[in-house]
């Protein structure tokens, strides 16, 4: 099905910042699926480990799950996933679809309060994973074993129907998954997602790369975070097979391109955290990758010229379905020095650079993106928040009748193409994942040893993003409080790049003259403690001691980090120890993998195991 504005509109509107996308294509996704089945059922479908199912194998196991799931779900209603990457995952999410639910992807730990928090406000009528996670409401209900391979110890759980559908969120019609984002009251927004509008991405998607039969397309993307649906349905809309990505190579850049040989991937999609360390090293001979789609936060290099797949750069907010512009940038090209621009609108979306008044500006000018066009989300499952970011087009703009205010400052060249810009708001990327410094305040404040709670971003050490640094008022005068209690406490409730890299206790916050929190001199504060901090903890070190030391203060922006100080606990994410492995190895010329470096307890432990290896890497 072919579907074109009301009244034709150009490419480009001459002197204004807007653009659109050539006509867009609807594409059934769960149909497609099932015509993959039928047209080739012995071909492979999924690939997690050992285990291989074929299309029509693939399609009665979802056929299994969809039956348990039906008995107590309706069309309609959220089904949240708490699983990984995994075949038990795949089955779940096209048994949700078969049944006409909602699927929710929250991931294998959102967090136990985080997902109580979840429960109680969405009020989901089936929740899937281990029951031990799960809140309440649904650990107490009545449990189905999932019918799916591996899938051991993981159950469908279903809430009492009194209690889920009392207050339940109710997804809009034609809702095909529902998917979580940062939200400024300290619990997360929910934003709704049209099967049409994922169809058209996929038909765009599948068109860019030709993915088909044959092809072997990963599944890496984090479960949580919306393009991990592109890269499931449209592998199993193609009649491509789905490949499961092992744990290790989401830290690991050499583990990761060394996957790729040995799983004979040919279509893939990462981070863009993680695909800057993988362009950064010299790119392997005889890779069979084509096509490798970059997105989630600002990429700040092009491919080299050794890079043999053809690199899309993709910007898009879960609001617009996963992706709204792509710059490709093709093997062998010289394709600058700088940051990729983020490029043109797909098909059937439309893009446009504004004032604060919501007027599209001349091109060359900075401004807010807008986006509209067949890819924007249907809204939020709360009408006010839809109606505060979802609004108006203007009226120099055909073919929509309302944008989407991205909150980012982009400039849109000559050419059409944008350039992206940074942030116009207080909402912040951290390791690619959009995060509202309010809510890990609020998170923070939840904690009753904490009167006030200040969290700021400023630029990641290592690039690649932000970092948060979390400034804490003790709630009792004279009560002894401890900075790491307080981030035990608080994980539950955040996801991994949302909890505090730094957190420092202070006595009174400093205002400006609004009488505001004066987060700048937080900042210089925070710069000139640890610049004390940074004069200590090496004294004793040995060679390599000093090295590990220096280069984690450098990746997590902590001076006051000392050898007796365990990696993860200092606010290590998968992006730094991928980090630290590399500069590990340029630096010591050791090549540690990242589960070894993960089970060191402490970095003078990290230092003991290169030290210990030196002369096997000579």
């Amino acid at each position: 099905m072919t579907t074109t504005p009301a009244r034709p509109v150009p490419a480009l509107l001459p002197g204004l910042s807007v653009a659109h996308g050539r006509a867009h294509r609807d594409g059934a996704v769960l149909d497609l699926f099932t015509s993959w089945a039928r047209r080739a059922p012995h071909a492979p479908a999924l690939v997690d480990g050992e285990l291989t199912l074929n299309y029509a194998e693939l399609d009665r196991v979802a056929d299994q799950v969809a039956g348990q799931l039906a008995e107590h779900v309706r069309p309609g209603e959220l089904v949240g996933l708490c699983l990984d990457h995994s075949a038990a995952l795949v089955a779940a999410t096209l048994a949700v679809a078969r049944i006409g639910a909602v699927h929710l992807p929250l991931g294998p730990r959102p967090g136990e309060r985080r997902l109580r928090a979840v429960a109680e406000q969405l009020r989901p009528a089936c929740l899937i994973g281990d029951p031990a996670l799960l809140p309440p409401a649904h650990r107490d209900g009545r449990h189905r074993p999932l019918a799916a391979p591996g899938a051991h110890g993981i159950v469908a759980a279903f809430a009492d129907p009194a209690v889920a559908r009392g207050d339940a969120a109710k997804a809009p019609k034609g809702a095909q998954y529902t998917v979580l984002t940062s939200g400024s009251t300290g619990l997360p927004k929910a934003v709704a997602v049209g099967r049409t509008a994922l169809g058209a991405l996929l038909t765009w998607y599948r068109e860019l790369t030709g993915l088909g039969p044959g092809d072997r397309h990963s599944l890496l993307i984090g479960v949580a975070f919306d393009p991990h649906l592109m890269e499931l349905w449209a592998a199993l809309s193609s009649g491509a097979a789905l490949v499961v990505a092992p744990g290790a190579v989401r830290w690991d850049p050499v583990a990761l391109t060394d996957w790729w040989g040995t799983a004979g991937i040919t279509v893939g999609v990462l981070p863009t955290p993680l695909a800057e360390p993988v362009l950064d090293r010299p790119w392997p001979g005889g890779l069979p990758l084509r096509h490798l789609t970059v997105g989630g936060d600002r990429l700040r290099r092009a491919p080299a010229p050794d890079v043999t797949a053809t690199v899309h750069n993709a910007y898009g907010p879960a609001e617009a379905t996963v992706v709204t512009t792509v710059h490709s940038m093709v093997p062998g090209a010289d394709h600058g020095t700088g940051a990729p621009p983020i490029g043109r609108p797909i098909p059937g979306a439309i893009v446009l650079v504004t004032d604060g008044n919501g007027r599209p500006l001349p091109r060359g000018e900075a401004g807010e993106l807008r986006i509209g066009g067949q890819g924007l989300a249907i809204g939020y499952l709360d009408a006010g928040l839809t109606a505060e970011r979802f609004v108006s087009a203007p009226d120099e703009v055909d073919g929509t009748d309302r944008v989407y205010r991205t909150g980012d400052r982009v400039l849109m060249r000559p050419d059409g193409v944008l350039e992206f810009l940074g942030r116009l708001d207080d909402q912040v990327k951290v390791a690619g994942v959009r995060i509202e410094p309010a809510e890990v305040e609020a998170a923070l404040e939840r904690d009753p040893r904490v009167r006030r709670a200040a969290v700021v971003a400023r630029p990641a050490p290592a690039g690649g993003g932000a970092q948060l640094l979390a400034f804490v008022q003790a709630a009792a005068e004279g009560r002894p409080v401890d900075g790491a209690p307080l981030l035990d406490a608080v994980r539950p409730w955040l996801p991994e790049q949302a909890v505090p890299s730094v957190l420092r206790l202070v006595d009174a916050f400093p205002l400006d003259a609004n009488g505001k929190i004066d987060r700048a001199a937080l900042l210089k504060a925070e710069e000139v403690a640890a610049q004390q901090d940074g004069q200590d903890g090496e004294e004793e070190a040995t060679p390599t001691g000093r090295t590990v030391l220096r280069l984690c203060r450098e990746l997590l922006g902590r001076t006051d980090l000392t050898l007796a100080d365990n990696l993860l606990d200092a606010g290590g994410t998968s992006v730094t120890a991928a980090r630290l492995l590399a500069a590990l190895e340029e630096e010591c010329g050791v090549r540690l993998r990242a589960p070894l470096l993960l089970r060191q307890p402490d970095l003078r432990a990290v230092a003991r195991l290169i030290d210990e290896r030196r002369p096997a890497a000579g």
